[in-house]
């Protein structure tokens, strides 16, 4: 199993690549430490521009052939928002998991963890958001909290 942040990169095949990079450092606006912290599943064929402005998307092919010539089953990642706390994409080659419950108090998403023994079995737990104390945002407003995931999320 790997496990970034964000993703791959275009510029780095292998593990042995990742682990001579400079990463005692800030993270750059562009290169392989950004794309590793940025980049994307998606549902398309290889590599692609990624809307965020950093890293890139990529596809199950990438995937799929990453996992191959490192001799991983999977790549387990977070940095996405997903509603349900964690979601498989790439043919199950890749977990996403999402640990931040009601993110920025108001998309309303489950969070999760993934457990792995020592046999390498995964065991996903989900959270639901903490309940709302007092009915307000302590600021005297009410704030509603949307099931759907909104369009500034991608």
């Amino acid at each position: 199993m790997f496990c970034p942040h964000g993703g791959l990169s275009p510029s780095l095949d292998t593990i042995d690549q990742i682990l001579a990079l400079e990463r005692a450092h800030e993270v750059p606006h562009e290169g392989p430490i950004c794309d590793l912290m940025w980049s994307d599943p998606d549902d398309r064929q290889g590599w692609g521009i990624s809307p965020r402005g950093a890293g890139y998307t990529f596809g199950h092919d990438i995937s799929e052939k990453f996992n191959s010539e490192n001799g991983f089953e999977f790549i387990a990642r977070a940095h996405q928002l997903v509603m349900e706390g964690f979601n498989w994409f790439h043919n199950e080659r890749l977990v996403t998991i999402f640990s931040a419950p009601n993110y920025c108090y108001r998309c309303g998403n489950m969070a999760a963890i993934m457990e792995v023994n020592e046999g390498l079995c995964l065991n996903f737990v989900q959270f639901e958001p903490a309940p709302r104390r007092g009915g307000d945002s302590g600021l005297g407003i009410e704030i509603e909290v949307s099931p759907q995931t909104p369009d500034y999320f991608l």
